[in-house]
């Protein structure tokens, strides 16, 4: 085959002592120069034969596979032969010196050789390029293919475009380029027009028969991808998309990453600025734990980490299924070190202080927590002792052992809370503050709205219910909530383990609140149907503790933006620890263990004043324990917060 490697090694040795003498052809403008210059020409010869064979071998262009041969390539080659023209010629002039025999070479012809050596080598294997992206074109007209367009003329969409080209194989191909920036117009790109901005889509699609919309912009916002999904649907084209630039954090992209428009897609924001090399140079060589190791947001933080070179991964919870199949991806992608699985329950003091006490973490990253808003209104004792109790065991297992940074994962629900799980997550911020207050290290909490796809989200049980036929089921049609993607949130808990003082909370600008039922919408809408003719939509009411909006920030947390323009921190937030908060936090335990809703509330109340609840505190039918059976130390406790 003539790509083989052998076949170059042959054309060189041919082609070059042709360059050779054409040089001398060039410089002395004839087809038989004197005898006078034959020896030189002879010794120059035989030198480039000899050595460019063994520098080609050496620089490695005879392993290379012309074929896919790009900018790189014609680098190396060209500097590699540009080293051996210089070695020749110095040695042709030095072997004049030293010889008797007359070997004078002309001193342009190094530089004339060097321009034809330059074609001699490199036109075969440009040759060969050109003549296999002719026979693949001829095949690609032979099959079969659908005609694409992709929506971004950056290097994401170069790439995609290359790799189409260079893959008849995946049945598809590039036909035009858009972009919204007017510089690239009418530029081509990889052999592939740029037509114009999204809004010549419809027209192109009928124009050039394009059956595909690839959007290659990894950093768009999700308002931008929203309007170039719109202008597809009303095309009639099938649009897919390639991940943000949160799920590419490996910076390569190829066509098998694209996929259908996620309702994530829709949501994207702006990409936060986070100093990633700050993250890389806390974790690596350092022992971190994550609690919550099996969830969606603690999976998404061992990848994240994994990538930061730790010196041990540790994933913590109490599920062995969750715990044993994160082990098993993170195995699979690589992960080095090799992540490590614990089963283990962070209600439990006395097991976390052995766990703590045997793998000896040095950053703590605890994700482990009750999120679901109404099971919690149903069961309270449950969040208290996860949320709470569980919060404060980690924090003194934490502490036990010189743990350097603790990074707590909270949720805009714990601001003005009107459900338990809320107030709880309020409280565990509050022992977060506390243990910073005592220690002085950087313990801090970290703030977000909802995170997409993560379990429990409303975006599974939206789905279940399109593919059950609906109705789609919306509480109310105000009801407004932040969103995040799981990537986006767990790159704000890493920067806040770097940005983190000691006693902190960290808010991510989330931009705008979204609307459920227009979330709803979009992605009935994505999953090819329409309302009312395909699917119902229905509102019900509701649920408890559910309110119509969430906050982000107390009133008098003193919040500003960090250095990373959509961060925020709120620096005084250890202000709000209350003085008595372990006793409180004693008797709210001996609460939950007496299952006492109305002693649960109240004690909630003195701590989070804030605090109200939506759900009435009969709700659970429950006859309240005796006070005696909760509070033993004192009848009243005075205000929660700090004077």
């Amino acid at each position: 085959m003539f790509s083989r490697n052998r076949h170059f090694l042959i054309t060189d040795i041919v082609l070059l002592a042709l360059a050779v003498y054409w040089s001398y052809v060039l410089r002395l403008e004839t087809f038989n120069p004197s005898s006078r210059w034959w020896p030189g020409m002879w010794v120059l010869l035989v030198l480039i034969v000899c050595v460019t064979p063994m520098a080609f071998r050496w620089a490695g262009i005879y392993s290379r596979f012309w074929r896919y041969a790009s900018v790189e390539e014609l680098l190396l080659l060209t500097l590699t032969w540009s080293a051996v023209v210089s070695g020749v010629a110095i040695a042709g002039f030095v072997l004049d010196l030293v010889t008797p025999m007359d070997l004078a070479i002309p001193r342009s012809i190094p530089m004339i050789l060097l321009l034809l050596g330059l074609v001699a080598t490199a036109g075969p294997r440009l040759l060969l390029r050109i003549l296999l992206r002719h026979k693949m074109r001829r095949a690609v007209q032979r099959e079969k293919i659908r005609a694409v367009a992709v929506m971004g003329a950056g290097d994401a969409g170069a790439m995609i475009a290359r790799e189409l080209q260079q893959n008849p194989q995946l049945g598809m191909r590039a036909v035009a380029f858009f972009d919204d920036d007017p510089a690239k117009h009418n530029m081509v790109i990889c052999g592939v027009r740029v037509l114009g901005g999204r809004t010549g889509i419809p027209a192109a699609v009928a124009e050039l028969g394009i059956a595909e919309v690839i959007i290659a912009m990894p950093t768009a916002p999700g308002k931008e991808i929203r309007e170039v999904v719109r202008l597809c649907q009303n095309a009639g084209v099938h649009a897919r998309i390639l991940p943000g630039v949160f799920e590419l954090l490996d910076g390569k992209v190829t066509v098998n990453q694209l996929r259908n428009v996620q309702i994530e897609d829709l949501l994207r924001r702006a990409v936060v600025e986070t100093d990633t090399a700050a993250v890389r140079r806390l974790l690596a060589g350092k022992r971190v734990l994550i609690t919550g190791g099996g969830g969606s947001i603690g999976l998404e933080l061992a990848r994240q980490a994994g990538a930061c070179a730790p010196a041990a991964l540790f994933l913590l919870g109490h599920g062995e299924n969750s715990i044993f199949e994160a082990v098993q991806e993170l195995t699979a992608r690589r992960i080095s070190p090799t992540p490590v699985g614990i089963v283990a329950d962070i209600r439990f003091p006395d097991r976390l202080r052995q766990v703590f006490a045997e793998v000896r973490p040095e950053i703590v990253f605890h994700a482990a927590a009750h999120k679901h808003v109404p099971l919690m209104e149903l069961y309270p004792a449950e969040a208290v002792a996860n949320n709470v109790i569980g919060t404060r065991n980690l924090l003194e297992a934490a502490v036990s052992v010189g743990v350097e940074h603790f990074v707590m994962i909270s949720t805009d629900k714990a601001v003005n809370p009107t459900n338990i799980m809320g107030v709880s997550k309020r409280v565990a911020e509050l022992l977060v503050h506390q243990t910073a207050q005592r220690t002085g290290l950087p313990y801090v909490a970290v703030r977000f709205g909802n995170v997409l796809g993560s379990r429990g989200s409303v975006l599974h049980t939206f789905r279940r219910q399109i593919a059950a036929g609906g109705p789609v089921t919306i509480t109310h049609p105000d009801m407004k909530r932040y969103f995040m993607t799981i990537p986006e949130a767990v790159q704000l808990v890493l920067q806040a383990s770097v940005l983190g003082r000691g006693g902190e909370v960290f808010v991510l600008d989330m931009g705008e609140p979204v609307r459920i039922l227009d979330l709803a919408t979009d992605l009935i809408r994505l999953s090819g149907l329409e309302i009312g003719r395909d699917i119902d939509l229905a509102i019900t009411e509701p649920r408890p503790g559910e309110k119509l909006f969430e906050e982000l920030f107390v009133e008098g947390e003193d919040y500003h933006r960090t250095e990373h323009r959509q961060i925020f921190i709120a620096a005084n937030a250890s202000s709000f620890v209350p003085r008595d908060l372990d006793r409180v936090i004693d008797a709210l335990q001996r609460a939950a263990e007496a299952n006492n809703r109305v002693a649960m509330t109240e004690l909630f109340r003195r701590l989070v004043p804030e605090y109200e609840p939506l759900t009435p505190v009969a709700a659970s039918g429950q006859e309240p324990a005796p006070d005696h059976a909760v509070m033993v130390e004192e009848p009243a406790l005075p205000s929660a917060r700090a004077q």
